[in-house]
């Protein structure tokens, strides 16, 4: 039977993303039941690798075409990877990357694959539990013995419990023996906006649930009194409704204000992943089922119009 575990790690100009820990954490914790974990970094480096002292083995792939994310390069090294080492369970982020390789792998080689997975489980056969319909509910999957993939939420486990402090043995796999047919050009990161929003100490973040473009006029009014900066949800942007560069979230910017109080917001795992560090959150929703609400420290079952409309008040109040 396969055996070990293999954490599929993730990077972006020369830094370790937090999903990379946070997976590394869990198959720390699921090691005793699944054999030993193995880091794979693919076009990573030495500095790197000592990051990862929780993991016992870094196996690091270089060669050409690698350098940057590449699905077709690093997928073949994902796979080429999974067959020398065998693993029982394969990890990877449910992220834009992940999400190539994860159902990629899965395909080629067969193998049971669950997303949107909150955790994972080793007995005598492997179970995710994975969040449906915007995490309203959850369901567990009988994966079998192994092997399998899991695709893990950013945010499903604590990062820092997979920064421990060690020496990991290093290894060398090899590289895949053609780069494939997609070439990486440049990344284009987006233009600087007026407000750094990822600076801010205070924001008020709108999400759907503000109802339409003239209505954000309403938060700017209780962010102009909090002294704070408008952020918001990808389905805002989206709509054009806020420039790119107010957008928080995995496919937006990570923000970690003093306070963030999210209006209207759902709550989805994408735009957890970008404010899930926080310091103090505060949720208004109407819908009492809100996955926002699972990550508040605060929360109110309320219109946000009448909550803003009367914080708003307040505040002009107070300042006279």
């Amino acid at each position: 039977m396969a055996d070990g575990i293999l954490v599929v790690a993730e990077h972006l100009g020369g830094k370790l993303s937090d999903i990379t820990f946070e997976m590394l954490g869990k198959a720390k914790a699921l090691s005793g039941a699944g054999g030993d974990v193995t880091v794979l970094l693919i076009a990573g480096d030495a500095s790197m690798a000592a990051e990862l002292g929780a993991a016992d083995t870094v196996a690091i792939v270089e060669g050409d075409g690698l350098a940057d994310f590449n699905p077709e390069s690093y997928g073949a090294a994902l796979g080429a990877a999974v067959e020398a080492k065998s693993p029982r369970l394969v990890m990877v982020g449910y992220t834009a990357m992940g999400m190539d390789l994860a159902s990629t792998l899965a395909v080629k080689r067969n193998l049971p694959h669950a997303t949107f997975c909150l955790d994972v489980a080793i007995g005598d056969s492997i179970t995710a539990t994975s969040q449906c319909y915007g995490g309203k509910i959850n369901v567990t999957t009988d994966l079998g013995a192994g092997p399998c993939v899991v695709s893990m939420l950013a945010g499903a486990a604590p990062a820092d419990a997979g920064r421990a402090e060690g020496t990991p043995s290093t290894e060398s796999l090899p590289a895949p023996a053609s780069a494939g047919k997609i070439r990486f050009k440049r990344l284009i990161e987006p233009e600087a906006g007026d407000v750094d929003i990822t600076a801010q100490e205070i924001l008020v973040a709108v999400g759907r649930g503000i109802g339409s473009k003239d209505d954000i006029e309403v938060a700017e009014d209780l962010a102009e009194e909090l002294d704070a900066a408008v952020a918001g949800s990808r389905p805002l942007i989206d709509a054009g409704w806020l420039p790119k560069t107010r957008q928080v979230g995995k496919s937006g910017l990570k923000v970690a204000p003093k306070l963030y109080l999210a209006l209207g917001i759902s709550g989805a795992p994408e735009h957890i992943e970008g404010m899930k560090s926080s310091a103090t959150i505060v949720a208004v929703n109407s819908d009492k089922q809100a996955p926002i609400f699972n990550f508040a420290h605060y929360g109110m079952v309320a219109d946000l119009f009448d909550v803003c409309e009367e914080l708003t008040e307040a505040l002009q109040e107070r300042k006279g």
